[in-house]
């Protein structure tokens, strides 16, 4: 089977050529800038290109099977209606976004360019509706970073807060949703589902803690690993990588390792952090992740990211990056992060250094960019 890039990243364009590699009606499509071209197995939608938050590339091959049966376990889950694209459209969460909307029948509304509220509220509340007027159920994906943006607009602008809560589920995934920003959400009456996937689970299938219909997890040896019909096929010209993440159990049973900490309680996943953002501080392992929990549940902290550092005395330490800091309040939020951080996750793992930005660098899906941020503090050790 042949897999070629769409005609080009606009929106529309993948639109078109997804809706073809799903309908069996055209080749699989190269997403995510790499630009791929070849033969890949037969059955394939996409392969899905991303350099991650870490800067390391992986080409994700993902079959036509698996992405329908993940868009049809989201409408069991949530519903069915029409969709609003606000994410990347060469990312998971946005190929997911348009074959959700597909298998409904409808052509997914679009946001393009630059992330801005005003626009996202337009058409939010400009959604298609049934031919006798009665408001067809609406829906969208967002990660933190654009929901956080949107609840900042709506304390002044009640087009956007409307908008919000205009829609029957507002999807959330990507990375870790703060604590203070979920309570922000439900507070506006916006319906927001924590979603937990990634591109080899052909995007979200764990909801609110719990997996949707034919996906099974577990934990072993304190990692998360997921089963279903939505796993990819795995990564594209590497069998040596697709087998190591993609095992075979006992049974027969294909998983997909996903490199997170995590536990199982009465059926509900909490994920712990990544399994590889760890440092070893004076000899103690410190998951960054915790860590970073625990400063975006400080009040004016929620967008804060948290990197490792060298670290002199201790081998390795952290720093938190901050965006819209004031230089002079640097020394007054350190000392609260090493108090807070302290207590919550120990005293081995507080952070060295709050580093003030005027905006995160972030990836096209709305992430920050961990890998600039650790290139930055490179360039910019402390006095």
């Amino acid at each position: 089977m042949k897999l070629e890039p769409p005609a080009s990243e606009n929106p529309r364009d993948v639109v078109r050529a997804l809706r073809a590699a799903v309908l069996g009606a055209g080749p699989a499509i190269s997403l995510g800038g790499a630009g791929l071209v070849g033969d890949v197995p037969p059955g394939t939608a996409a392969v899905v290109t991303t350099s991650g938050s870490t800067g390391v590339p992986k080409s994700v091959v993902i079959s036509r099977n698996a992405l329908i049966s993940s868009a049809y376990a989201t409408a069991a889950r949530i519903g069915e209606g029409a969709w609003l694209l606000a994410v990347p459209a060469t990312y998971v969460a946005g190929v997911q976004v348009i074959v959700r909307a597909l298998i409904a029948d409808r052509e997914p509304a679009v946001v393009s360019g630059p992330f801005r509220p005003e626009p996202f509220a337009a058409a939010a509340l400009g959604m298609a509706s049934h031919a006798d007027g009665e408001r067809v159920p609406s829906y969208t994906s967002l990660v933190p970073a654009q929901l956080q943006r949107l609840l900042d607009a709506a304390e002044h602008d009640a087009t956007v807060a409307q908008a919000l809560r205009s829609f029957e589920a507002i999807l959330i995934g990507g990375q870790a949703l703060a604590p203070s920003v979920s309570r922000r959400a439900e507070a506006l009456g916006a319906r927001i589902v924590r979603t937990y996937g990634s591109s080899e689970t052909s995007g979200g299938c764990v909801y609110d803690g719990v997996p949707l219909d034919g996906v099974d997890m577990r934990v072993a040896d304190g990692e998360v690993l997921l089963s279903g019909p939505m796993l990819a096929d795995g990564y594209l010209g590497d069998s040596a990588r697709t087998a190591s993440v993609f095992p075979l159990d006992s049974t027969g049973t294909r998983w997909y390792r996903t490199g997170d900490g995590g536990e199982i309680v009465d059926g509900v996943l909490r994920v712990t952090g990544r399994l590889d953002n760890v440092i070893v501080s004076g000899g103690v392992n410190v998951s960054l992740d915790r860590v970073e929990a625990a400063v975006r549940g400080i009040p004016g902290l929620a967008s804060a990211v948290v990197v490792p550092m060298p670290d002199a005395e201790w081998g390795q330490g952290s720093a938190v990056v901050v965006p819209g800091l004031a230089a002079g309040n640097v020394e007054t939020v350190l000392a609260q992060v090493r108090e807070v951080v302290g207590d919550a996750v120990g005293a081995p793992a507080r952070p060295a250094r709050v580093v003030a930005v005027e905006e995160l660098p972030a990836l096209s899906s709305g992430k920050p960019d961990r890998a600039a941020l650790r290139a930055m503090l490179a360039r910019s050790p402390r006095a």
